[in-house]
């Protein structure tokens, strides 16, 4: 079992730590963040209005285990972007943190939020992470073709999206 919790300044230290090589920050963050990352660019990315960040706790061990958060939400067009999700120490990878992570992601955007739409992107090689998505509902839409540079390669990356509707057992707005 786990929960999210809000992630703050307090959490800055674990999240360094855990995307400790510039290939993990870009499939982590993205462009967002410059490697390493620092506590003056966590404090800029936690003063986004439409963003709700959140690390991980395991029930079992109290520790904290991961990062997630619903970025872009728009209350009008009633979606989101689920972004930066993590199980940050090795040893807890390969558990079934990742899809209780992202199924409780989707309960805070559909049950709470009441979106409509989640959608999010994962690097077309993140096979795992991929089937982690399908496996919790998620279909994927399209690629966009070497859409991120990393050193001399260019990264692909797979849009992927799940509707609030009876089929995915959440209440329709």
């Amino acid at each position: 079992m786990i929960k999210l919790e809000k992630f703050n300044v307090s959490d800055y230290d674990c999240l360094i730590n855990w995307v400790d090589t510039e290939e993990l920050m870009v499939q982590f963050g993205g462009s967002l963040f410059d490697f390493p990352i620092t506590h003056q660019q966590l404090d800029t990315y936690t003063k986004n209005e439409n963003r709700l960040i959140y690390k991980v706790i395991n029930l079992d061990t109290n520790n904290t285990i991961g990062h997630v958060e619903l970025d872009k939400i728009d209350y009008k067009n009633k979606n989101a972007r689920i972004s930066r999700v993590l199980v940050g120490d090795q040893s807890n990878r390969n558990n079934g943190f990742g899809k209780k992570i992202i199924n409780a992601i989707v309960n805070i955007g559909f049950k709470e939020l009441k979106l409509h739409r989640l959608d999010l992107g994962v690097y077309d090689f993140n096979k795992q992470a991929i089937n982690c998505y399908e496996n919790c509902g998620f279909e994927i839409e399209g690629l966009f073709k070497e859409n991120m540079k990393v050193g001399n390669d260019y990264w692909s990356t797979y849009n992927m999206s799940i509707l609030n509707t009876k089929k995915n057992n959440y209440v329709r707005n």
